[in-house]
């Protein structure tokens, strides 16, 4: 981020602190990150309050920069309200080698949110190519450059599964190497992302082949962690692929909503009424199950700005209220929904994809690419402030 945009963004935090601090019925007072390794799998604590990992944010230019570039997005995002950032931990880019793994790229991205106070989902994706399936085009088999395929033996991905656990996990070596750092071990894991589109299942998505991965690597995780909190792959609704209610549905005949803890979901909407109508109605189907108990977590949702005409280009200024009113409103229900937490996607606006190729998802950042604040940005901090003072009885 450019000194001017770090400039504009302590601006906006400043004229939005009287803001945040008043016009609720419920009492203010500020909470902030336990530096305790129990992870939050419930919607709200024991005190009433919500988990201080609560608010997210996908953020791939904070990966991607460099330390000192990297330090200064991790505390811009923390000013603004960030409690957690949702990060692909690329399964090809640490095990390049048959059976060795480098977490030295992953180690630095840990070292500089741990020292911004704020707490990671890692998402587990992506195998290398020799751990990979492979498949051509077919009429029913939907394959582009881009495909991801599940790895051929969930039981590879399990033994890398746990491998991060045992770097990361509360009894993780890279926090024994760096006992300056907060402790902040990652108790929470997310296995693969949207299984149920054929970009990201090999271009046939299918849930029990799904449910397979997730009994495999989740009983992996736990036992390094026992007390891991498993975190299903991210499920949109999408006619690009299985419907989320019919991929449930699937998962639960084979068995899979006992393999994880909590259920994440990316309900995208045209409003921020359709979150909220997704994500109680995906609480109701969960309920009539028998899994009243069981958190969600919405890992995505976001509207873009400006770009290509969709059923998600608000604009900017109904992009900053449709974020307001989304996180707000999740977070004021969070304990009749069991809402876990929520993500927004993402920080950033990127480049058009090579070839010129631009698409929606490219447009939803809280910054614009010359890194100045969207409306979205004040909306963000206006929301971060709102659910620190959630309370519930």
């Amino acid at each position: 981020m450019t000194r001017a945009a770090t400039r504009a963004l302590l601006l906006v935090v400043g004229l939005l602190a009287g803001l945040a601090c008043g016009g609720t019925s419920s009492q203010a007072t500020s909470t902030g990150l336990s530096s305790s390794d129990t992870p939050a799998t419930a919607a709200v604590t024991a005190s009433g309050r919500l988990p201080a990992d609560f608010l997210g944010l996908v953020s791939e230019h904070a990966f991607a920069a460099g330390p000192a570039d990297r330090a200064k997005i991790l505390g811009d995002q923390r000013r603004t309200g960030v409690q957690l950032l949702r990060q692909t931990f690329d399964w090809s880019t640490i095990e390049k080698t048959r059976g060795v793994y480098d977490f030295s790229i992953y180690d630095g991205f840990v070292h500089a949110t741990a020292r911004a106070r704020i707490r990671l989902l890692p998402i587990i994706f992506r195998a290398p190519a020799f751990r990979s399936r492979t498949a051509k085009p077919s009429r029913t088999r939907k394959i582009t450059a881009t495909t991801t395929f599940p790895p051929r033996s969930n039981a590879d991905m399990a033994r890398f599964a746990a491998r991060l656990v045992r770097r990361y996990g509360p009894r993780g070596t890279f926090w024994k190497e760096n006992p300056d750092l907060p402790p902040l071990p990652i108790r929470s894991w997310q296995v693969w992302n949207e299984p149920n589109l054929p970009a990201y299942w090999g271009g046939r998505p299918n849930a029990k082949q799904y449910v397979s991965m997730l009994r495999t690597v989740g009983s992996a995780i736990r036992k390094a962690d026992r007390k891991a909190e498993i975190v299903s792959g991210g499920i949109p609704e999408s006619r690009q692929g299985i419907p989320l209610r019919t991929y449930l549905t699937q998962m639960r005949r084979a068995g899979g909503l006992k393999t994880f803890t909590t259920l994440a979901i990316h309900p995208y909407a045209r409003n921020d009424a359709g979150v909220i109508t997704a994500v109680s109605s995906t609480r109701r189907l969960l309920n009539g199950w028998g899994y009243r108990r069981m958190p969600i977590w919405v890992t995505e949702l976001g509207w873009a700005s400006q770009g290509p005409r969709s059923a998600f280009t608000a604009g900017p200024t109904r992009q900053g209220r449709y974020i307001l009113h989304a996180i707000t409103g999740l977070g004021q229900r969070a304990k009749q929904l069991n809402v876990r937490g929520v993500v927004y996607y993402g920080w950033k606006d990127a480049e058009p994809y090579p070839g010129g190729k631009d698409f929606w998802g490219l447009h939803t950042g809280l910054l614009r690419q010359d890194g100045t604040g969207k409306p979205a940005l004040s909306k963000y901090y206006q929301a971060a402030g709102v659910l620190k003072r959630v309370r519930f009885r």
